[in-house]
């Protein structure tokens, strides 16, 4: 079967001070979901749980992403969530603390049921 694509939504997290990923990452997810209220899958018979949500994010330290405590932050389907370089890093006037900027790409799809 194939996918049909049906959401994408975009998201912004941050972390002000810590330069933690993984926290950038969860907001940015959070972010990006947080006005949408999906309905228009029982149109199609399906449930929230026939989604797959696939997460992409975009940090400056990939590697440092907790994927799978992001993928907590989505409640339905199946999650698979991948960090990518990118992102923002902005250092601190002083010392060695600097702001770190996460983006998030939430795509939303389900099986079309042919095949």
């Amino acid at each position: 079967m194939a996918r049909v694509r049906c959401i994408t939504e975009m998201g912004m997290g941050v972390d002000v001070h810590g330069k933690d990923a993984t926290k950038a990452a969860k907001r940015a997810v959070s972010d990006a979901i947080r006005h949408s209220s999906l309905g228009f899958f029982r149109m199609l018979g399906k449930t929230a749980n026939d989604m797959f949500v696939d997460v992409m994010i975009a940090v400056p330290n990939p590697e440092a992403v907790d994927t799978a405590a992001v993928a907590k932050e989505l409640p339905y389907g199946t999650v698979k969530v991948t960090a990518v370089k990118g992102g923002l890093e902005v250092p601190a006037e002083q010392g060695t603390d600097s702001i770190l900027i996460a983006n998030a790409a939430v795509i939303v799809s389900f099986d079309d049921d042919k095949g």
